[in-house]
This record gives C-alpha cells, structure tokens and sequence, in this order.
C-alpha cells in the first residue's frame, strides 16, 4: 500500500474499532440491500416469463460471477492500490442495481432481459468490492484482535442479512404485488454508501494501513506463500461439503416439514445463527489461535444428517448448525487468511480464496444435488468423507501456528 496520508482537513481520524464498526453497519445496510432481493429473485423472474432453466441460469452465473471474478478485481487492488475507490464503486452497483429491479415488471417483454442484466451487474459489485473491502477491514481489526474484528464485522453483516428478507416480504405482503419490496431496498442502499462515505471521511490513514504485520506473514513482494493454498484447499473441501440453503430449503417443502411460507424463517434463524458463531469464534481465534477452525470440518458433517430429516426439531437444529457454519466460513476464515499472507497482498489472496472457494461450492452444489435424488445417506456419507479430508489438511497447518493473536 503506498505511505500514509492523513484524513481530509477538518475530520477527525476515527480509532480502530468505530472502523470496524463503520464497515459493519455499511455492510448491514447493503446485505439488507443484496439478501433481500436475493430471497425475490426467483419470483421475480418467474413473474417476467423466466422459465426454471433461465432462473436457474441467472441466478448461477450471478453467484458463479461474484466469486471468480475476484481473481481478478484482488490483484488490480493490491496493484493500483484503489482499495477505497474500488469498495465504493462495488457498493455503489449493489445499491443502484437492486433498486431498479422495480421497473422491470413496467416494461413489458424487456423486463425480463433488464432483471437478469441488473442482478448480474448486482453481483458484479460484490465481486468488485470484496476483495479490497476486506483487506481494509482487516488492517483495522488487526489491531483489536483480528478474529473479534471481523467476529463483530461479519455479526452486523448477518443482522442485515436477516432483516432485508423480513422487510421485503412485509412490503410485498402488505401491498400484494413485488416491485415495491424492491424499490423499498432504496433506502437501506443509501444508508450503506452515506455511511461508507463516512467511514472513508473518518478513517484515519495510519489507522487502516499502517497495521505491523504479524510474525506469521512473509516478505512483502513475496509469493502467496504454500500454507495459504493448502488452507484454500481444505476451506474449498469445507465449502463444497456444506449443502446449500437453497437444497434444504427444498427437502424441507418436498418433505412437509414445513409450508413453502416458513422456509424464510428458517433462513432468518440461520442467519441469526451464523452473526452467534461468528462473534463467538472470531472472540477464540484470538485467544486460542486458528485451531478453532477444526470445529469448522465438523459442523458441515454434521448438517446434512440433520437438515435432511423429518422432523422439525431435527432439521432445525441442522438449519441452525448450517448457520453456524457460513458464520464461521465468513469471519474466523477470513481472520487466518490475513495472518497466513503478507499485508500488500491481501486483496489478491482474498480474491483468489473466493475463486478455490466458489469452485468447491460448484462442485459440491451439483453433487449434493444429484446424490440427494439418488440416495441421501449416500450424501450424508460423501460429505463426512469430504470434511474427513479437510481435516487432515488443516491439522499440521493450524499446529503449525497454535496462537494467531492472543489477547
């Protein structure tokens, strides 16, 4: 990163933890933004004349896009250095997109060919965004405990994620038809880019990037180095063996276990769940050190054993395991990545975990779902071999570093 500057004239610099705090509150608002129209997106397209196929086809490339497309906005931000210029424009493309969705329905036979337009570019600033945002994120956590920093981040984030479903319905609900709940998300949209302007306003330069890097790191200018791979790889295994939300969600109907109308509330529980883990393992990974994350293995094993049942008390402690789990896979894994590579290089590795990551959860999503039809303890079987194998990855590599940051 180039050398310190000090905050614009007249603003004083804000302390570590209101950064934190700052990115947390932006992150709420925009996850309000981004999980509230993913929880329309399929009724959306299908009010368009979107077929299964084409629903399907929109709604995968945009999660395909999100991730892969950080290989290449990480490099460019470790490259130019625009970490800050390269977050807005990302947050700025998720606020403006999400919004518009509400005209579709206005224009006829376009509607359809402008949603699937705007959620691409929707996703396309949360691959713009991620890598860079998080590299800032975690310069200022570094120093008030990496795994609590982004523990109390990815904790705010997840109130957003449980909230911008829940005022969506309550629009649409309330007036009967779907774009309003779109054109609602306008306002959560504003507030995270107002609050990020703030946060840029207020973030004291040496604050944010002047972090010392911690004695696991390597030479800046130096190679990612072999343990952060192996780390991808056992995350990727990690990735790929926890069944997305979207199948349980269908076994659960397909299943009567609960009306389609309760599937949202599950999702709200999980979400609330996964803000519990993540401020409870960022809290241990500083204090305990990355060994924490061989829970992580274990949680996944465990899901689809439950989530799959049927019965309710069951599945809904398989739901909140699930939870637990992306609460996990979303904060204490991000805190070991930064400790694992040198500071310069953050947002390119952060970008290229994404990518392992996002082809583990290709992978494993098309798995899961093709063994679900043909035999579910079959499932349940693969992904207890997968997390087998993650762990032995992770073993010698969190014994390796057995305390990241105590406090």
């Amino acid at each position: 990163m180039p050398a310190s500057r000090p905050s614009p004239p007249g603003a004083a610099g804000w302390s570590p933890w209101r950064v934190v705090v700052g990115f947390g509150v932006v992150s709420l608002a925009a996850d309000m933004v981004y999980e509230g129209a993913r929880s329309m997106y399929g009724p959306l397209l299908a009010s368009l004349g979107a077929s299964a196929l084409v629903v399907g086809l929109v709604t995968g490339a945009g999660e395909a896009a999100a991730l892969l497309l950080r290989l290449v906005s990480g490099p460019l931000a470790d490259r130019t250095h625009r970490y800050w210029t390269l977050t807005i424009a990302g947050y700025t493309l998720t606020a403006v997109c999400v919004p518009l969705l509400a005209i579709t329905p206005l224009l006829g036979g376009a509607g359809l060919a402008l949603a699937a337009i705007l959620i691409l570019a929707e996703r396309l600033g949360k691959a713009v965004r991620s890598p860079a945002k998080s590299a800032l994120l975690a310069d200022a956590a570094g120093q008030v405990g990496i795994g609590r920093g982004l523990g109390v981040h990815k904790a705010l984030d997840q109130v957003g994620a449980f909230a911008g479903p829940l005022l969506v319905a309550g629009v649409v609900a309330g007036t009967g038809v779907l774009w309003p709940g779109f054109a609602a998300l306008a306002v959560p949209g504003a507030l995270a880019l107002l609050t990020l302007a703030l946060v840029r306003r207020r973030a004291n330069r040496t604050v944010t990037t002047s972090v010392p890097s911690p004695p696991t790191h390597q030479a800046t200018g130096a190679k990612l180095p072999r343990m952060f791979w192996w780390f991808a790889t056992a995350s990727a295994l990690c990735t790929a063996g926890l069944v997305t939300f979207g199948l349980i969600g269908f076994h659960v109907v397909e299943a009567d276990v609960v009306p389609a109308a309760g599937v949202p509330l599950l999702y709200a529980a999980a979400m609330a769940a996964a803000a519990v883990a993540a401020l409870a393992t960022g809290t241990a990974y500083d204090r305990l050190g990355p060994r924490v994350l061989l829970a992580l293995p274990l949680l996944v094993s465990i899901v689809p054993a439950l989530a799959f049942g049927t019965g309710l008390g069951l599945t809904a402690t398989g739901v909140l395991l699930w939870g637990a789990a992306v609460g996990v896979q979303d904060s204490t894994i991000k805190a070991f990545v930064a400790d694992l590579v040198p500071r310069p290089r953050r947002a390119t590795a952060y970008g290229l975990f994404a990518a392992v990551q996002g082809a583990g959860a290709l992978l494993g999503g098309a798995a899961a779902g093709a063994l679900y039809g043909y035999s579910r303890p079959g499932l349940i079987a693969a992904v207890a071999a997968t997390q087998v194998t993650a762990l032995l990855i992770l073993v010698p590599i969190v014994a390796r570093i057995p305390t990241a940051h105590p406090r």
